[in-house]
């Protein structure tokens, strides 16, 4: 049997039993309010069911002001815990790993959205964010401990901290976004403190068996690579967080920047000296075949987002068919719903090139 069955330990939390995960999809399918709404409950469960070895939440936005998006779950309130509990009972019960994405948008939230400027580490002229105040900044970090013991207490596994694609934590993390002159801003050990103070304190306040991820991206937002090699290193030898969660955009390119070229982006976190941190990649992995090659690369486990829309279980096809060939783009709205989307998140797919038939002639239904 192929190695992404094999189980995957972790030093704290449950055992995946095998190495997919499912990544954290925007899609537009919750309340404005942040609660979990039926659509959303019915989509994530469909891939715990499916096989999935880890089930990971939409990004789910720890403050109101960090909404993202319209419909984007919420955990910043015990409002949502209702919700968040019946979530993680279910995904719990199909033995697949349960983890909320925390999240805040920062200047990558719309006003229009928010209500409000939207705040950042810096100033922005172009989203017409402001900037945290000291106190802002320490009243973020708790915002995001209290998500993860929020998480805990609705019974889900874990939490994974986007620091990723340009959102708050990425905007602290780059020269580019942070400009600030005082202990969160200047150099590379200020810029990634906010970061660090909050797996400290997720660490204090839950559990000794929850687990603590962080999703990183290189390159794009000002996010070079040799800097995010060495906060990922550190990140793994510190030993605080039990999986490092590389966004790599396309799992098989070259670094943008030319120093770097001749090899693979990935590969330059494969070599990582890991220790117990468990190193997994997403970006346009989208066969069993491509699937295959990233494992054998030296990840631990990989991340479907695209394939996973279109397959919600993904890992049993493939498990049962050795020679499964996941559906080809497009695919009609009546497919999409059948394998658990919802209007809104169908609506939300049709942005993306190529992706949902424009016309039902386009794809068969299933």
């Amino acid at each position: 049997m192929s190695t992404l069955y094999e189980p995957l330990t972790f030093l704290r939390g449950p055992t995946m039993k095998n190495r997919f995960m499912l990544a954290p999809l925007t899609n537009s399918q919750s309340h404005e309010n942040g609660k979990l709404s039926e659509e959303e409950f019915h989509w994530l469960t469909m891939r715990a069911e499916g096989g999935f070895g880890l089930t990971m939440t939409c990004a789910a936005h720890v403050q109101a002001v960090g909404k993202g998006f319209p419909g984007q779950l919420g955990i910043f309130s015990d409002d949502h815990l209702p919700g968040l509990t019946r979530l993680a009972d279910k995904i719990n019960s199909e033995d697949s790993v349960s983890i909320v994405q925390l999240h805040h948008a920062g200047m990558r939230s719309p006003e229009s959205v928010i209500g409000t400027h939207p705040v950042s580490a810096s100033a922005d002229e172009q989203t017409g964010a402001r900037a945290l105040s000291g106190d802002e900044v320490k009243t973020l970090i708790s915002d995001f401990i209290a998500a993860a013991v929020r998480a805990e207490a609705a019974g889900f596994h874990g939490v994974e901290l986007h620091g990723a694609h340009g959102y708050v934590i990425c905007q602290f993390l780059s020269e580019e976004t942070n400009h600030r002159e005082d202990e969160y801003g200047g150099c590379a050990e200020n810029r990634w403190r906010l970061l660090f103070e909050i797996i400290d304190g997720i660490r204090l306040q839950c559990g000794a068996d929850f687990m603590l991820g962080v999703r990183l991206s290189p390159e794009r937002f000002g996010m070079r690579l040799p800097e995010v090699v060495e906060m990922a290193q550190r990140l793994c030898t510190q030993g605080h967080i039990d999986f490092l969660d590389m966004s790599l955009w396309d799992v098989f390119k070259e670094p943008e920047e030319a120093a770097f070229k001749g090899r693979s982006l990935m590969s330059h976190f494969t070599e990582l000296e890991r220790g117990q941190t468990r190193l997994g990649v997403a970006g346009k992995i989208r066969n069993p075949d491509e699937a295959e090659a990233v494992l054998a690369a030296g990840v631990d486990w990989i991340m479907l987002g695209r394939a996973a829309i279109l397959h919600h279980d993904f890992p049993e096809r493939y498990r049962h068919q050795s020679d499964f060939v996941p559906t080809q783009l497009p695919v009609s709205r009546a497919y999409l719903a059948s394998e658990g989307l919802s209007d809104r998140f169908i609506d939300y797919m049709s942005g993306w090139p190529g992706f949902v038939a424009q016309a039902e002639s386009e794809q068969p239904t299933p």
